[in-house]
């Protein structure tokens, strides 16, 4: 029995006095008005309304229990309310600051079509740690090692000038003792200041045999990408990124190093929805290829 419905019509009807009157109040038939009634009447055990040709007046069981059932209903209406409030609250996601406004507003629509208002944040790596841990945002995109993530993202240098091979090798930037140029660096933007993408790379530099000062950190991705317009520097980053730029890509000769990302959330449900309903739309923000399936 549906105990809501019932309630309801018995609730107009005993306000209304009338079948035809309540059951139009309460936006039913009256025949379907009348059979919620009577089924409410039966789960309960006693009659709740007198009927009569023109009138239906409530028994004293109906007059003690008119306040319960009015009561059921508000709370029911109050549900429903705050459900709809509920989904038009924006669902707060922090992402890489690197992530291109034209593929945020493409995520976002995607959201909208599963009901979902996304209001993304764009965040440096351990800022969008710390905003899920103090609840101020419901989910981020979080930096993890390749082996841990839905989402993989490889990196590579890119450069003004078209290189000459399929790969650039980090041991090309080896100064020699007769160059008169000041030798040349790599710059990473704050999306890659993360162990699994910092220190292969440092252990790179060292193996090969560069200077300590030729793997820089930038402060912001356009303060590393102008370093790299006005010199023969090099940038760290995806491919997507370099074209964004106007930059040429190539990978790595020596190691493949790839930027890790998953979702924390404060509730799992929430991180859940966000790689099965929005995987492949994150991967574009992000620059991967495709979403991972999600691991369980």
């Amino acid at each position: 029995m549906d105990l809501v419905g019932a309630c309801r019509a018995f609730v107009k009807v005993s306000e209304r006095g009338s079948f035809t009157v309540g059951a139009a109040a309460a936006r039913m038939a009256q025949s379907v008005a009348s059979r919620r009634i009577a089924a409410l009447e039966k789960h309960l055990g006693e009659p709740l309304l007198e009927r009569t040709a023109r009138r239906a007046t409530l028994t004293p069981f109906g007059r003690d229990l008119l306040p319960h059932a009015r009561r059921l209903v508000q709370l029911a209406d109050l549900l429903e309310h705050e459900a709809e409030t509920a989904k038009r609250r924006p669902f707060r996601l922090a992402v890489p600051d690197s992530c291109p406004p034209g593929a945020l507003a493409r995520l976002i629509a995607a959201a909208r079509r599963h009901e979902l208002i996304l209001e993304p944040r764009p965040l440096p790596p351990a800022e969008r740690a710390e905003r899920v841990r103090v609840q101020e945002v419901r989910a981020a995109l979080v930096a993890v090692p390749a082996d841990e993530a839905v989402w993989t993202v490889p990196l590579g240098l890119a450069q003004t000038a078209e290189p000459s091979g399929a790969r650039i090798h980090l041991e090309t930037l080896r100064a020699g003792r007769t160059d008169r140029e000041p030798p040349r660096r790599v710059w990473l933007q704050p999306e890659d200041e993360v162990p699994h993408v910092r220190d292969p790379l440092g252990r790179l530099r060292d193996a090969v045999g560069l200077r300590p000062a030729q793997v820089r950190s930038a402060s912001s991705l356009a303060a590393a990408t102008a370093e790299v317009l006005g010199s023969r520097d090099l940038l760290l980053c995806s491919a997507a990124q370099a074209g964004e730029l106007g930059l040429c890509w190539r990978p790595l000769g020596e190691t493949a190093l790839v930027r890790g990302y998953d979702v924390a959330a404060t509730v799992r449900a929430d991180g859940d929805r966000i790689r099965t309903l929005l995987g492949d739309d994150v991967a574009h923000c992000l620059g991967a290829d495709t979403a991972r399936e999600a691991r369980g």
